[in-house]
């Protein structure tokens, strides 16, 4: 096995700022979150808290991107946080400070950045560190991003190339930064710097979670993000939307099998709790939305990524993020897959590690058209029993008995259900 792979030997949980500040999270509310972390729920394994994009743009606003921001920047034309925003990096502290608050707090600290050199770098021709070579020299600006005009891509064939993304992980390994997600890399599909980042991150000598975004990446390339990075988008950015949600399910499906050792692709961030937070909103996704969304998440092996507010998180949604037997799908399973989808009503399955039981997700799709809830039919035998079995509901954590030869839970429509099966002895 790679030695990157290591690094994530179950998928990732953790906290990311952009669903609840978008451009805008400061120094004081990325402690606060990890302060809520830390007392909630590092003991149920959520360990990383990450700064998405634009923590470099002093003037930075909701979620929108400026054309022609200023961005605070070093004399090699790397990424500096704005000091209004996260005061502890004046003096070219960087994220040292906060990353070491992080880790005090015994969780993991990780940033956003979009692929490419900085145009404003380019503009002034920065010299690259550790190198004879301009910012002009790298720059390709062909490569744009579609939604955001800070970057050029970087010619990695290029003299300088290497070196550009080498500096900056030298940067991250030195801030004690423990998680990276790279923006504008997955659609399209940019092998080039995606190889470049993986050498970089190598070369650095600190393990740093890689994370690619935003997807659908390619499903033919399956093999050489697998081969690169920890864990890759596989749709565009995910909220708060039931049909986003019923559009998951097909991909999922088609991921399922590239999932695990290391790697898994990633069906983006959780909207739940306290999101918008200059909206004032929670989530809207119903209750029945928010199992569906958490049982698929899990069974699928997705990355757990909350983007609420931590601190003001509910009874509820604290409920669906301390589940452990929940969560134990997420992180100790194998082999998940779609059983069977029948129009509107999915069934999930997966191996329990370390034993022979099985993990049952049945889901309820269907539209809301006369709110009736759906038997879910499921064979035994399909899942892998011949003989009597037992069944424990995992949101409810309850037995609910032993069944023979069918399981047929009664689902709401959007609603889905989570079962530990074993064989009755």
């Amino acid at each position: 096995m790679k030695s990157f792979l290591n690094w994530t030997p179950t998928p990732p949980m953790g906290w990311n700022s952009w669903d609840c500040y978008g451009t805008a999270i400061t120094e004081a509310q990325t402690k606060a979150n990890a302060d809520y972390m830390a007392e909630h729920l590092a003991k149920h394994g959520w360990q990383y808290v990450v700064v998405d994009i634009q923590w470099y743009e002093p003037d930075a606003k909701g979620w929108e991107y400026r054309p022609g921001a200023k961005l605070e920047m070093d004399g090699n034309g790397r990424l500096l946080p704005a000091v209004n925003r996260f005061p502890s990096a004046a003096g070219g502290n960087g994220f040292k400070s906060l990353a070491d608050y992080v880790h005090d707090k015994g969780l993991k600290f990780g940033v956003h950045i979009l692929r490419g050199i900085p145009r404003q770098a380019v503009a002034a021709n920065t010299p690259i560190l550790g190198t004879t070579v301009r910012a002009a020299d790298i720059a390709d600006s062909t490569s744009t991003c579609r939604w955001n005009s800070d970057m050029y891509g970087v010619d990695v064939s290029k003299p300088g190339g290497q070196e550009y993304y080498d500096s900056i992980f030298a940067q991250f390994a030195g801030w004690g930064i423990d998680f990276v997600k790279v923006d504008d890399l997955s659609r399209p599909y940019h092998q080039a710097e995606i190889a470049a980042i993986r050498r970089a991150i190598d070369k650095s000598g600190r393990a740093m979670v890689f994370s690619t975004s935003p997807g659908p990446t390619p499903l033919e390339r399956a093999g050489d993000i697998a081969a690169h990075a920890n864990i890759w988008r596989i749709s565009d950015d995910f909220w708060d939307n039931w049909n986003l949600l019923r559009a998951q399910f097909r991909r999922c499906a088609d991921w399922a099998r590239y999932s695990g050792g290391g790697h898994y692709p990633d069906a983006d961030m959780l909207p739940l709790g306290a999101i918008r937070a200059s909206q004032n909103s929670q989530t809207r996704l119903t209750k029945d939305e928010q199992y569906t969304l958490m049982t698929l998440w899990s069974i699928c092996r997705s990355p757990l990524i909350f983007g609420g507010d931590l601190p003001k998180t509910d009874e509820f949604t604290l409920s669906l993020l301390t589940n452990d037997e929940v969560l134990a799908v997420d992180q100790h399973s194998s082999g998940g897959r779609q059983l069977f989808r029948n129009g509107d009503l999915i069934a999930w399955t997966a191996d329990a590690d370390g034993s022979s039981d099985k993990y049952l997700a049945v889901f309820n799709v269907l539209d809301k058209t006369d709110n009736q809830p759906a038997t879910v039919s499921v064979s035994l035998k399909d899942v892998g029993f011949d003989g009597p079995c037992r069944v424990r509901d995992l949101w409810k954590a309850r037995d609910l008995g032993v069944f023979s030869q069918k399981f047929e839970p009664l689902i709401a429509p959007h609603g889905a259900g989570l079962y530990r099966v074993s064989l009755a002895k």
